[in-house]
């Protein structure tokens, strides 16, 4: 699929961060020939989604439903969407879905990346420009749960969280997963191997689950720790780090120096980081490395072996989901509570290229900021 009308905004920050993903993002991905898929928006199969509540609970109930989406929209409907940062595969993974719906019903979508989840302030500068200019709708990709408590302007628009937890009672749709029970299926994983082999007291976990109390992260070890409750296994250690391979390093580093774990389950980057700091010292056959997210490189490791486990939680889907769902709602649609695509388990076989079509982006796609109108007609 190629993108017409579309709009490559790059700036010098946003250039150099792309300069810096490019070789190992790019490599990883080439040498997987089945994600060499085109680049297609089925739009006509259904999605399988779930619908959860309480509203941005920890432990939620789930309903799956099917849903069909829109092929086009009612106005060429312009959105903001603010991101934490475009430097993984995950948010680069939103940024696809997000892009091929668009394209799809026609309508403008400009993105802002904060550039990392220590960078608050940015944000809300990059909120209050949603704000003070012509769009009618923010997805808002939160580097903070509580962002927008900090927010000293009006919000004259609706808003709808993207991904990450957004606390506030000006928002009621949130598209994304569970991140507890992202948590909870990797910790839920390692449970289940120490229940086949009979094993030792004092199994060690280290957590390398991503940057300190934002994102995801909080949850995320909340789950893994729940699910091994009454287990052999003790969290080693638990450690964190932005979504950086290098600081992911050096973690490495000193965690192998204090001890070697058992498992680590760790973010994608951590994990990747990992599958190259154990074979260099030789650890490979010794540890254990579950991942709470997908990524090119990650999947690179389960199909070599050197990763046992990652959850996947359908990106693509994600952003060409929060497309269709924020149109829907400025169309007059009530608000669709905490909703998103059902959390898959990969193990050590070879996916099909349909069943990754969902999950990570094309290995020719890179980060596009702006989306401009097309018309597509009116949606029936």
């Amino acid at each position: 699929m190629q993108f017409h009308e579309l709009t490559l905004l790059l700036s010098i920050d946003e250039h150099h961060s792309m300069s810096r993903l490019k070789t190992p993002l790019l490599y990883l991905i080439l040498t997987l020939p089945w994600l060499s898929y085109p680049a297609t928006a089925d739009n006509h199969r259904p999605w399988i989604l779930e619908q959860r509540s309480p509203y941005n609970a920890k432990v939620q109930q789930t309903s799956i439903f099917e849903h069909t989406a829109l092929l086009s929209s009612k106005k060429p409907w312009r959105v903001c969407v603010l991101v934490p940062h475009l430097k993984d595969a995950y948010w680069i993974g939103i940024d696809y879905g997000l892009v091929t719906q668009a394209t799809q019903l026609g309508i403008e979508l400009e993105l802002f990346e904060a550039g990392s989840y220590y960078d608050k302030d940015r944000q809300l500068a990059q909120l209050e420009h949603c704000m003070q200019q012509a769009f009618d709708a923010v997805l808002l990709g939160s580097v903070d749960p509580l962002l927008l408590r900090g927010y000293q302007g009006q919000v004259n628009k609706p808003i709808i969280a993207l991904v990450n937890r957004l606390d506030s009672e000006l928002v009621t749709t949130r598209i994304g997963v569970n991140w507890y029970q992202m948590g909870w299926i990797g910790g839920d994983y390692i449970r289940q191997l120490l229940t086949k082999t009979a094993s030792k007291d004092n199994i060690r976990l280290a957590l390398l689950t991503g940057p300190e109390k934002v994102g995801g992260t909080t949850w995320v070890e909340q789950g893994a720790i729940d699910a091994l409750a009454n287990s052999p296994v003790i969290i080693s250690s638990n450690r964190h780090a932005d979504n950086n391979r290098n600081l992911y390093r050096d973690q490495l580093h000193h965690l192998l120096k204090d001890h070697v774990p058992d498992y680590i389950l760790g973010s994608a980057v951590a994990i990747e980081a990992a599958i190259g700091a154990l074979q260099h010292q030789q650890l490979d056959t010794k540890v254990t490395l579950v991942s709470s997210y997908l990524s090119p490189a990650v999947l690179r490791g389960l199909y070599r072996q050197k990763v046992a486990f990652s959850a996947d939680d359908q990106v693509v889907l994600q952003g060409k989901l929060a497309i269709d769902i924020v149109v829907r709602e400025l169309q007059g649609a009530a608000a669709f509570g905490d909703i998103g695509p059902k959390i898959i388990g990969l193990h050590q076989e070879v996916p099909s290229a349909h069943q990754l079509s969902n999950s990570l982006a094309p290995a020719d796609f890179y980060p596009i900021y702006r989306v401009t109108a097309s018309n597509k007609g009116t949606d029936n």
